[in-house]
């Protein structure tokens, strides 16, 4: 469904991914781990559309959108939820859920909102509360939620736990397992590396803008190199 070829990116003179390659099948969930400036969310943005790359490819059932605009790659069926969640703090909890749809055409946003509201319920209880005084693992679910109403066909996740307490991490990967299930293909970012590799099928390892190891999810939790450099075997 999606894949990314020989894709490299630079920041100015900083080259951050170097020629890396991977890909998503339908209904997966693919998890990306590596350590702080690896280029997991380098790769994210790339994908979204918010970072050119400077060689590489993007593709969505094979198709090239490598040149296509952000908003036209949400409409095609990739929603990205950010690092650090990027609600607007301003705005209330109905009104961010209203601008993840804002791309929509069709007639089922009300459903879709009712689905949201469903799956995160304090976001129903909040609606009428502006984004920025919700706590922090409420304003990841907001953003989850946002990003759901714009009907993704592919979800893409930065770091969903990065700031949250133990219960709420598990939950947020429970309801990350919730979305899968329901259909919606997921490349997740994180790095909590064991609870990504519990809920992927597939892995790929980054290192300094490349991808140094990939695999079954199941079988690289089981390596040595990944117990000692993630999992604090």
């Amino acid at each position: 469904m999606l894949e990314i070829k020989d894709l490299d990116v630079h920041y100015g003179g900083i080259h951050a991914l170097k020629g890396i390659s991977l890909q998503v099948d339908d209904g997966e969930i693919v998890t990306l781990i590596g350590a702080n400036g690896a280029g997991k969310s380098t790769t994210l943005r790339t994908i979204s559309g918010l970072k050119k790359p400077t060689a590489g490819s993007v593709l969505v059932d094979g198709r090239d959108i490598t040149k296509m605009s952000a908003p036209n790659r949400v409409a095609l069926g990739l929603s990205q939820v950010p690092e650090g969640r990027r609600i607007f703090t301003q705005m209330t909890v109905l009104e961010n859920l209203e601008l993840g749809s804002y791309r929509r055409k069709d007639g089922n946003r009300g459903k879709d909102l009712q689905e949201v509201f469903g799956r995160f319920p304090v976001l129903a209880d909040r609606r009428k509360q502006l984004g920025g005084t919700l706590s922090g693992g409420e304003q990841q679910m907001l953003a989850m939620g946002r990003a759901m109403m714009a009907k993704p066909r592919i979800l893409l996740l930065d770091e969903p736990s990065m700031g949250l307490a133990p219960l709420l991490v598990q939950e947020i990967f429970e309801i990350i397992t919730e979305i899968n299930k329901d259909g919606t293909t997921i490349l997740l970012v994180e790095q909590n590396a064991n609870k990504a590799l519990q809920v992927a099928k597939r892995a790929y390892v980054m290192e300094t803008g490349r991808i140094v190891i990939s695999g079954d999810a199941a079988e690289l939790m089981k390596t040595e190199d990944i117990k000692k450099a993630y999992l604090g075997g």
